[in-house]
């Protein structure tokens, strides 16, 4: 320790000379037969050395008080000692104890053995799993459940955990097999990594399913493709065969030859969805005689079946190239159902009014000669969500009146040429401004020429520049707010945009973004539940905690608290799971473990104001099978990597080697020291001295009569 003075020594003088003008003051020595300084006891009772004593003691208080004054600061540094530290890294995945648990107890046991030598030798020794659950005391007992493997991330998590401490080697017990993240031998690492080989290097004699594709989403009553791809080691000359299922309903099977040791083959099965919702489609290839495994050989793959896609109608005054353009971009989109319709031609004699849209999209209606105005009012009574596109044969008089969007008011048949610039203000809409910087090289379109007029609740997307004019004026708007959401396009030609943006840049992309967002924009449907019970995910992994989510809300959608909500989970066998919970501000989910694979649905109630709310959906738990897909070890990978961090590949039967291997070396503690400055005032100890040498002082002047 050192004293450190935050001014001039020369001031600790002052203070002993404060210490001796207060001490002299109080115990003169040409007062000793006379009076105290206080005039108020004699003193001819005490003796020379008394008074010496007492004027030392005052002395030393008034000092030390005053030397405190100067904050004096005391450096302390101190050095701690660190032993060198190992990890033991297990990975307790399912692949390593496939090849059977008493050849692995026979290495851990070894194992076990090279840690206790390692403490014995004054290391510090920890074990991390793949899972960073606290490993057993006795190895032995480690359980190998661990659904996937990702070697890489366990051993980030140690280099995170144990930056800047005195971790010198990592003995990683693995097959090498990784099925998550990447190959641990693209890390760096600042500490050896010691591999212990475990399983067989040599391919068993399998057959296996390596994966299926097929679509997620596919539409009631359509036929749709399954694909699987299988591998097989050993059967050459043999053949499989393979089975498609929907539930418990076998609904194909195929026959495939292996014609090398080694094959891969691809089985193609094309089926059809006859019922709404999630689907459960199970793809097995029947077992073989002398299979390693037959865990790998069945896979499930979900489709969520949709009943119908959004339906919209493509309303034309004639057959223009608008039509096609929006029906290219309307088509990228599978969730819609496109039917176009002309009124000048025979297929707009016979218009079905009386059929269910969710979109409309009238180009140049209402139109001057005032055809099918009697099928456009009754198309709008419905307020379905429409995008009105103006062009030469429009009706501005007849436009004005129904839409919500813009009023424009113009001569009949006169027109303008207007380009389009981004409104950067339009933030309803998630649009790259730097994207759409493309507009100021597109053709311009043909727009009404007049006085443009917002209506209450538009906003803008796009205004006209006519020529090198920016204007005010609107050249894409919409109006969300009212019963029917609209947007207005105020020009023709959007197909010249689109043939403009592929001769610039190859792809049709940015016109078809901003239509069909605008599109999505105006035909969302918006959810006015008063109970919203979801999961957090659609898809679980067994043996994962499924979380509900819950909001409810009152009649002007103010976000409510502990009311209680009943939940019923229903797996595919109608069986239900009851669960009440009462979600509060501070916890709004509801947690239920411990589901089998397969598909579920849900059903919550709730009573809000008298009136029973309802909430309902499915959801899907899925078995991971990635650790049976592959069975072979990956030794040349644990040698990569123990070469490239300065470690050695031990095989499993020598695993006790690696413990007299680390403590050959010489590994000595890691000294580290830290320097601290502290405020010699707050020494508590210093107080208690000052207020037992003031005491002492006091309690003797008081038994010899003074005060």
């Amino acid at each position: 320790m050192n004293l450190i003075f935050q001014t001039s020594p020369v001031w600790i003088l002052a203070c002993l000379l404060a210490g001796v003008v207060y001490a002299a003051a109080l115990y003169q020595p040409w007062r000793l037969a006379g009076t105290t300084a206080s005039g108020n006891v004699p003193t001819n009772g005490w003796s020379r050395a008394l008074t010496w004593g007492l004027a030392v003691l005052r002395f030393v208080v008034v000092s030390l008080l005053a030397f405190l004054l100067l904050n004096p600061l005391i450096r302390s540094t101190q050095t701690f000692r660190e032993k060198p530290t190992v990890v033991l890294a297990i990975d307790n995945s399912e692949s390593v104890a496939a090849a059977g648990r008493p050849a692995l107890n026979q290495t851990l046991t070894l194992l076990q053995s090279a840690r206790q030598q390692l403490v014995d030798k004054g290391f510090d020794v920890a074990v991390r799993t793949l899972s960073d659950t606290t490993a057993p005391d006795d190895l032995s007992q480690t359980p190998f459940r661990q659904r996937t493997t990702d070697l890489s991330g366990m051993l980030s998590r140690i280099r995170s955990d144990y930056e800047g401490r005195n971790l010198t080697d990592v003995i990683l017990l693995s097959d090498g097999i990784t099925n998550q993240g990447v190959s641990p031998t693209f890390g760096t690492y600042p500490f050896a990594v010691q591999t212990v080989g475990l399983g067989d290097t040599i391919p068993k004699k399998d057959v296996a399913l390596k994966g299926i594709v097929a679509n997620r989403v596919a539409y009631l009553n359509n036929a749709f493709p399954v694909q699987a791809d299988v591998v097989s080691n050993g059967f050459q000359g043999r053949s499989a065969t393979v089975v498609l299922r929907q539930g418990t309903r076998e609904v194909g099977r195929q026959t495939v030859r292996f014609d090398q040791a080694s094959s891969f083959a691809q089985v193609s099965f094309q089926t059809s969805a006859t019922q709404k919702g999630v689907q459960r489609l199970t793809v097995e290839v029947l077992p073989q005689a002398g299979e390693f495994s037959t865990a790998n050989n069945r896979q499930d793959v979900y489709i969520e079946v949709i009943d119908g896609r959004e339906k919209v109608l493509l309303l034309g005054l004639a057959p223009h190239p608008d039509l096609k353009a929006l029906r290219t971009i309307l088509e990228k989109n599978q969730n819609y159902e496109v039917d176009v319709r002309t009124l000048s031609t025979a297929e707009g004699t016979s218009i079905p009014i009386d059929k269910a849209y969710d979109l409309l999209i009238l180009h140049q209606l209402p139109d001057l000669s005032n055809l099918g105005n009697a099928a456009l009012t009754k198309l709008l009574a419905k307020n379905t969500p429409t995008l009105f596109i103006i062009g030469t044969q429009t009706s501005t008089a007849g436009l004005n009146p129904i839409n919500p969007v813009v009023s424009i008011q113009g001569t009949p048949n006169q027109t303008d040429k207007a380009t389009a610039f981004f409104n950067t203000n339009f933030k309803q809409l998630n649009l790259d401004p730097t994207r759409l910087e493309l507009l100021d090289k597109l053709p311009p379109l043909t727009s009404p020429y007049g006085e443009y007029k917002l209506q209450p609740g538009s906003e803008t997307v796009l205004w006209q520049q006519i020529g090198t004019v920016k204007t005010a004026k609107p050249l894409l708007a919409l109006n969300t707010t009212g019963a029917r959401k609209t947007a207005v396009l105020m020009g023709e030609g959007i197909w010249q945009w689109r043939l403009e943006e592929y001769a610039l840049t190859d792809k049709q992309d940015v016109i078809d973004e901003l239509m069909q967002k605008v599109l999505q924009l105006i035909s969302v449907k918006e959810d006015r539940r008063k109970l919203r019970v979801y999961p957090i995910r659609n898809e679980f992994t067994a043996g994962e905690t499924v979380s509900f989510e819950t909001e409810l809300y009152n009649d002007i959608y103010e976000r409510l608290y502990d009311i209680p909500v009943k939940l019923e989970v229903i797996d595919e066998r109608d069986i239900t799971r009851t669960y009440t919970f009462t979600p509060t501000e501070a916890s709004s989910r509801f947690d239920v473990s411990r589901l089998p694979e397969g598909v579920y649905r849900y059903r919550a109630t709730a009573t809000l104001n008298n009136r029973a709310e309802q909430s309902s959906g499915q959801f899907i738990v899925r078995t991971v099978q990635l650790e049976a897909l592959n069975t072979t070890a990956d030794h040349a990978m644990l040698r990569q990597l123990a070469s490239q961090t300065g470690g050695k590949f031990y095989q499993a039967a020598n695993a006790g080697a690696v413990a007299q291997a680390i403590t050959s070396r010489d590994t000595p503690a890691r000294l580290s020291s830290t320097e601290s400055l502290n405020e010699l005032i707050n020494w508590r100890w210093l107080f208690f001295l000052i207020l037992g040498l003031a005491g002492t002082e006091w309690a003797i002047r008081k038994y010899n009569g003074g005060y």
